[in-house]
């Protein structure tokens, strides 16, 4: 029988999990990207707030694409809530996206507006980083790792979890930050270097930071907002941040090109811009810092001016060409080497 590419494997699976959704007359559906608990919350408030009914499918960043992209000639939903910026900046280049302008838009944090050059709605920032069990480093005898570099020490053989950039914003985000930081050709060499010592990849890019926490791995390549959700549920977790720089997303909210309920979409996205909507994330332990400038900055929230996070290309690495030609290396050169 012949197999399957990996690719195609992995945006099978993230297409079959999908399917389904049955929408009801005047029924909002989301496209839904963030942590599974912030996802929950959001039907019930919309409803309060508005009257409307909203259903939701919860997928990753690059299974939510590769969604989007699948169903280009007939979309089944509304709005693509969340997620990493790259995507929708490839979703809107592609035309299954489309801008609208909020009454609210000039409430966003004016640099977040600039850096996505009004491609898509910044809807909250977070920063790339680890989830690190410092005890069972400890156990192992093994230091605290400060830089990416550090990360291929195979000293850390089988001791780190990282998401796998063909169903995982995370991913990208990782990926085309070592590019941006040490150039492509030792980017990659320093991938294969980190591949030996991955325990697993993961579909999500959560999943990681809670690899970490039940002591599956030591280090989970995560964002660190998701990584201080796993330490204030009480796992063992230190958020880190890599000294050498690291890159950061804009999540993004976009009307869905052709979906079955334009008017709805709108006025959700004009909703999920409000502060009171935008509190929802962190009473639901997400803690990325929410776009809208009213919306109060949780203190568990990683900030920006406390990490080295580097200018972050959104508009190159962005580019619909781009980010496929470094995905598709990946595949290929990284996730075919056989682990020692």
């Amino acid at each position: 029988m012949r197999k399957l590419p990996v690719i195609a494997i992995l945006l099978s699976t993230a297409l079959v999990t999908a399917l389904g959704v049955a929408q009801q007359p005047g029924t909002v559906t989301l496209l839904c990207s963030p942590d599974q608990a912030w996802c929950e919350a959001i039907p019930s408030a919309f409803e309060r707030a508005t009257g409307l009914r909203l259903e939701f499918v919860r997928l990753s960043s690059g299974e939510a694409l590769a969604r989007l992209r699948a169903e280009r000639a007939r979309p089944t939903f509304d709005v693509w809530f969340g997620g990493t910026g790259d995507p929708h900046l490839v979703a809107a280049a592609e035309r299954l996206t489309e801008f609208h302008r909020s009454p609210r838009y000039d409430e966003i944090h004016e640099n977040l507006r600039q850096a996505v050059a009004d491609v898509y709605i910044p809807l909250y920032a977070g920063i790339l980083g680890w989830a690190v069990n410092e005890g069972l480093l400890r156990q192992r005898g093994l230091p605290l790792p400060r830089t990416w570099q550090d990360l291929g020490n195979p000293a850390y053989r089988g001791l780190v979890a990282t998401p796998n950039p063909n169903t995982s914003g995370t991913a990208y985000t990782m990926l085309a930050t070592l590019v941006q930081i040490y150039g492509e050709p030792e980017a990659f060499a320093l991938l294969a270097r980190i591949h030996q010592n991955v325990a697993q990849y993961t579909r999500s890019g959560a999943a990681p930071g809670l690899l970490a926490g039940r002591g599956e791995v030591a280090v989970g390549v995560t964002f660190l907002h998701d990584a201080v959700t796993q330490a204030v549920r009480g796992f063992p977790i230190t958020p880190t941040a890599p000294a050498d720089g690291t890159g950061y997303e804009i999540g993004g909210i976009s009307l869905v090109r052709g979906g079955p309920n334009p008017e709805g979409a709108r006025r959700f996205i004009d909703w999920a811009l409000s502060p009171e909507a935008q509190r929802i994330a962190a009473e639901t332990n997400s803690f990325q810092i929410q776009s809208n400038r009213a919306t109060p900055v949780p203190p568990a929230s990683p900030r920006f001016e406390d990490i080295n996070v580097i200018p972050y290309d959104f508009e190159r690495w962005g580019t619909p060409a781009v980010r496929d030609r470094l995905v598709q290396r990946w595949t290929r050169e990284i996730f075919p080497i056989r682990r020692r």
